[in-house]
């Protein structure tokens, strides 16, 4: 769609004067206007000044199978004009979200056999919060309410999603955050390892947080440990292979309910459909939503393990919870179009053998020599380089967080959308992106890193 009538100037400024827009310094955002973006095609989108950018964050984490998929867009518009909307109170269900319940179920770890729709990840895991803290009270154990989460984790923007969450930042401004609710160290090897220590080890001391926060609390009052597989907007946190399946391993030896957080990494991230699989575990939940339609619609899933659903349905009565838009008929058409294709194109798979591989082996053949480059990681098609002043100490620039702003623009300003979280530059591709499409964005890495260290060294 085109707006023939109305100059970029004049969209920005309609832009400044109405709309308030999410994780944004809105002093800062209207002095310099904000980029309209206007449409978009495979791996790129384009802004308003017709700039073709290699999209490195696949929108937001959740546009897998790319951008203009007419496939995509025809079935909301079927399903729109079959029946758009009807909601799942007064005991109603319609197709759509029946099948895409069947199919997500079908995809996911043999136990997680139930599935409740929300519109967002925030939400998903609202109702994870709400689900595990009722089962326990369903149990005859309502003091069994704590929740474990780790510090630097993101778990949504709601009050209860940022209490969940680790983020200081958002923890300042709610103003009194939900209560039991705890946070430990989170399992990030490159600035808490202590010297020496392998990999494995680390991963055994960081899961110990958990444990330690369980006795510290007493067993019968923690009802569940919640975390992402890889923490996304902390800055791809991958832990070591030792971590989760020690993690399941306390919250089983505590009746304890392990809550996966995949909001980012379901749906092929990892190389497998869900990252439980790619790290062995056996989560009593799992929320998702991103790349559950990729982004084409708004649409979120919790699924939700035998064990708790047996309780709910057996002992529960009415679970006073749900949203107005909980299984949308379009959005779960359209969830189960996407989930084809990502099927059909064999491109969780394609994660896994080719692409996630080449490029973890590209990101560290080819970036972490650079001179501001102090790690590369990478897991699927998710990656991480951290930014550092001195390679061998692991000096951070001064402020923090301006290097990283510094490559962002320098990224954008090549060609390439990456994140930074902090100092740490992010990537997380749509899942259609090929070796040659790796190699393009490799390159323009570099000529960001090479741009923005003449520039962050002529400041020091």
């Amino acid at each position: 769609m085109t707006y023939p009538n109305i100059v970029l100037e004049n969209l920005q400024q309609i832009d400044a004067a109405h709309h308030l827009h999410p994780f944004t310094d809105h002093r800062d955002l209207r002095g310099a206007g904000s980029r309209m973006i206007v449409r978009a095609d495979g791996p790129f989108i384009y802004d308003s000044d017709g700039n073709e950018i290699l999209d490195g964050m696949a929108g937001l984490w959740c546009v897998n199978v790319g951008y203009g998929r007419e496939e995509l867009a025809g079935t909301a518009f079927r399903q729109m004009n079959e029946l758009p909307y009807y909601n799942s109170f007064f005991r109603c269900a319609t197709p759509p979200t029946a099948l895409l319940a069947q199919k997500i179920a079908g995809l996911a770890p043999k136990h997680l056999n139930q599935v409740f729709f929300g519109t967002s990840g925030s939400e998903s895991n609202d109702t994870a919060l709400r689900l595990v803290r009722h089962f326990w009270a369903l149990e005859g154990r309502p003091e069994k309410n704590r929740i474990i989460s780790r510090r630097m984790a993101y778990h949504g923007s709601t009050v209860a999603g940022a209490s969940l969450g680790g983020m200081e930042g958002m923890h300042g401004q709610l103003g009194g955050a939900v209560p039991n609710i705890v946070h430990v160290m989170p399992p990030y090897a490159f600035e808490l390892a202590e010297p020496g220590e392998s990999d494995h080890d680390f991963g055994l001391r960081a899961a110990s947080a958990i444990e330690n926060a369980i006795l510290e609390a007493g067993a019968d009052r923690v009802a569940g440990v919640i975390g992402e597989p890889v923490m996304g907007a902390g800055g791809v946190k991958i832990p070591p292979a030792s971590y989760w399946p020690e993690v399941q391993r306390i919250c089983r030896a505590h009746d304890v309910l392990l809550m996966f957080d995949e909001v980012i990494t379901g749906y092929g991230r990892t190389g497998h459909w869900f990252a439980a699989e790619t790290f062995g575990v056996e989560p009593d939940t799992i929320t998702t939503a991103k790349a559950l339609t990729s982004g084409y619609l708004p649409l979120s899933a919790l699924l939700v393990s035998d064990r708790i659903a047996a309780t709910l349905v057996d002992k529960g009565g009415e679970f006073f919870h749900g949203y107005t838009y909980s299984g949308h008929p379009v959005c779960c058409a359209v969830g189960l179009a996407n989930l084809e294709i990502i099927e059909r194109e064999g491109l969780v798979e394609r994660v896994r053998d080719d692409t996630g591989p080449y490029f973890a082996r590209q990101l560290k053949e080819m970036v972490s020599g650079h001179g501001l480059v102090g790690e590369t990681r990478a897991i699927g098609l998710m990656g991480a380089i951290e930014i550092v002043r001195d390679k061998r100490t692991k000096e951070r620039f001064q402020p923090v967080g301006t290097a990283g702003t510094t490559i962002r623009d320098h990224s954008i300003a090549n060609g390439l959308m990456m994140r930074a979280t902090g100092d740490t530059m992010i990537l997380s591709p749509p899942l259609i992106w090929t070796r040659e499409t790796i190699d393009l964005a490799i390159d323009r890495i570099l000529k960001a890193l090479d741009g923005a260290e003449a520039e962050l060294r002529g400041r020091s």
